[in-house]
């Protein structure tokens, strides 16, 4: 596996595990389907794992007083495990959709133990609306940033008119966006090798500098 990722400018990476999840419940879901075509179109060496956010509660802070529940512990168990999060969004009145505003307060808590705090994530989105997702993504990135995550920054993969880049059993047919996508997914293997080699070198840096006294 040594070779792998030869191709990015970080090729010491062998292997990354990607955890991926579409901000929609609907099955039918354009952005499910952009979330398996990243899996079918993942560089060699990266695997893209779907999983699901439909069984998280509604965030409340007096739940979370009690401890998270089972599905919120497997959730944020999956974003801490991984090697970087690719999340799929609709737009839903010019922002996104209410579920996954849900997931991302989730993933957000608490404070000093965010499974978001320091981990690449890349966004994407598909509309059947001639502008696509362009609103909402820049939505989810504001939340991304409040929780300090290291989002992959532009480019971004933005597929408008969804119902003509996908065929009946929702395949990406459409050949210049499935380029775009593998140059996504690309680029998100050198943003988790940049993000490593920075936490590393604050790593050393914090080591060289004398505790105050």
């Amino acid at each position: 596996m040594a070779d792998r990722f030869e191709h990015a400018e970080y090729a010491g990476l062998t292997a990354l595990h990607i955890v991926a999840f579409a901000g929609s419940l609907r099955r039918g879901s354009y952005n499910r389907a952009l979330v398996r075509a990243a899996g079918a179109l993942a560089p060699e060496g990266m695997t893209v794992e779907p999983i699901e956010i439909d069984a998280l509660p509604f965030y409340n802070a007096d739940v979370e007083a009690r401890g998270d529940p089972a599905t919120v512990a497997v959730f944020k168990a999956a974003l801490r495990e991984a090697d970087g999060i690719l999340i799929a969004t609709p737009e839903y009145n010019d922002g996104i959709p209410g579920v996954l505003t849900n997931a991302i307060d989730w993933a957000s808590r608490l404070p000093g133990q965010s499974p978001l705090a320091g981990k690449p994530v890349a966004v994407m989105g598909a509309s059947p609306g001639q502008i696509g997702t362009a609103r909402a993504q820049l939505h989810l990135r504001q939340l991304l940033a409040h929780a300090q995550a290291r989002t992959l920054p532009p480019p971004e993969l933005i597929v408008a008119a969804a119902h003509t880049r996908f065929d009946a059993e929702l395949q990406l047919t459409h050949e210049p966006t499935r380029k775009v996508l593998a140059a996504l997914l690309e680029r998100f293997v050198n943003w988790i090798g940049r993000e490593r080699a920075a936490a590393e070198a604050e790593r050393q840096l914090a080591g060289m500098i004398p505790a105050s006294r």
